[in-house]
């Protein structure tokens, strides 16, 4: 498998400067005492913000200084042919930064922060497909004042690094059978074959190892819940119980996906363990009783748990999909959670996993300011503790493209090279696609129905 190229654009170790003026003005709060902010904006993508942390002026930034990400920007070969095309207003691409003192926000519909400058950053992207490039790593003056003492001071590293990828496409919808290829370019070659199913409790086509495996996970997982869960928890259970008809018209549950290379063979799974179940009073699946997924792979002549996917419906106005996707090292350990955010329910977007720092749908990423304990993993900045079994590489991991409702999804997937080392690598996270894009059917709201190819004919929904 060829991968495809891509750059990792990155900005951090922000910090700032500001001199004490000789008169201040009353109304002029010092950075020091109140945080400031960047907006900072590619051409073609999402603006993203950070914190911009004070930095006193007697002090001196060490060389050796760990890089903090305030920002990360992935461009595709597409995207970085897009940037280069000259224009009439600039001749290089330009990442710009507007710095902000006062807080982020706004208060009766004015910004609450003030600017105090801006600052541009020209980048040249030809050969970073294939080689590191630092564009900027120092100081630089921010503000209306010229004099290098009396002006602001602003610092950041921008750099740009290969992050090559392969990147996989499904010929349809999960739920249909598809078959995955793989894209390069022009080029699409199949590599995998789907096979979506319904597992019963009966069920022995997919084999007795499969089967006993499920049904101790199953224990597990709603023994994991429990411990989370609220002390009502178990009350909204028992008064979920009713009628065999009742209880099937509001849950969604047994649907698995199988995905086999071109031979034929099994080499990764998604199976849903947990029912998505609508909470008592409501339509929809809560997020303090979410529906769970089993990414397993074959290993030793039976299949092993790799990671879990736990999904729920938002409630508010952004009446999203919630999730969370926790690496299951081995059946004695802790899981590590590796992401969790939201996805728009209406208009889809992007399932993310990036050790660098937390991205959402919205492309946002939110640089990490501390990291839990390591019995205790809650974010990707646990893994340099080594609980990652490729703890030697950061960044990127992988990315899954979905749809909203009602539209037709195909899944783009993205996964990095440093985390495939054979194919079954690549078919765990080609089931974890499948599995968030499912997910957005299984938490659908109750009140409506599903497609004929969701539908189990052991179950009925409500219309």
């Amino acid at each position: 498998m060829d991968p495809c190229p891509f750059v990792r654009l990155t900005v951090g170790n922000l910090a700032l400067k500001i001199p004490v003026a000789s008169k201040p003005a009353r109304s002029v709060v010092h950075p020091s005492l109140s945080p400031c902010f960047c907006k900072i904006r590619l051409k073609n993508f999402p603006l993203q913000t950070a914190v911009v942390p004070y930095f006193p002026l007697e002090n001196q930034f060490p060389d050796n200084q760990q890089q903090t990400l305030a920002a990360t920007f992935h461009l595709s070969k597409a995207d970085i042919d897009k940037l280069a095309q000259k224009s009439i207003f600039s001749a290089k691409p330009c990442l710009k930064i507007a710095v902000y003192t006062g807080r982020r926000g706004s208060t009766c519909g004015v910004n609450s922060g003030c600017l105090l400058g801006k600052v541009s950053v020209p980048l040249d992207l030809a050969g970073t497909e294939s080689k590191a490039c630092v564009f900027h790593n120092g100081w630089i003056s921010v503000g209306k004042e010229t004099k290098k003492d009396s002006s602001a001071r602003f610092h950041l590293n921008v750099k740009a690094e290969p992050d090559p990828r392969f990147v996989f496409q499904f010929d349809g919808e999960p739920e249909c059978s598809p078959q995955v290829f793989q894209i390069r370019g022009n080029i699409r070659q199949p590599v995998f074959t789907c096979k979506f199913s319904f597992r019963n409790t009966g069920d022995r086509n997919q084999g007795s190892s499969v089967c006993s495996l499920l049904v101790k996970l199953t224990f597990q997982l709603q023994s994991d819940r429990s411990l989370r869960s609220e002390p009502s928890s178990s009350r909204r259970w028992l008064s979920s119980f009713g009628s065999e008809r009742e209880r099937l018209g509001k849950e969604r549950k047994g649907w698995s996906i199988t995905v086999h290379d071109l031979s034929g063979s099994p080499v990764a799974a998604a199976s849903m363990v947990t029912p998505f179940v609508a909470s008592p009073g409501s339509g929809r699946v809560s997020r303090s009783n979410p529906g769970s997924w089993l990414i397993l792979r074959p290993g030793g002549g039976t299949w092993k748990p790799w990671g879990r996917l736990e999904a729920w419906r938002e409630r508010g106005s952004s009446d999203g999909l919630g999730y969370r996707f926790e690496l299951i090292p081995d059946m004695s350990a802790a899981a590590i959670v590796l992401a969790e955010s939201t996805l728009s329910s209406s208009k889809g977007g992007k399932f993310v996993i990036d050790l660098g720092g937390r991205s959402g749908s919205n492309g946002r990423v939110t640089p990490r300011s501390a990291t839990s304990p390591a019995c205790s993993p809650r974010s990707s900045g646990d893994f340099r503790y080594g609980l990652w079994p490729f703890a030697v590489h950061q960044g990127f991991v992988m990315s899954a493209g979905v749809e909203g409702e009602g539209k037709c999804s195909k899944p783009r997937v993205e996964v990095s090279v440093q985390h495939v080392n054979c194919t079954e690598d690549a078919a765990a996270y080609v089931a974890l696609a499948a599995a968030v894009d499912l997910s957005i059917d299984a938490c659908r709201l109750f009140s409506q129905r599903l497609r004929k190819e969701l539908c189990n004919h052991h179950q009925e929904l409500l219309g």
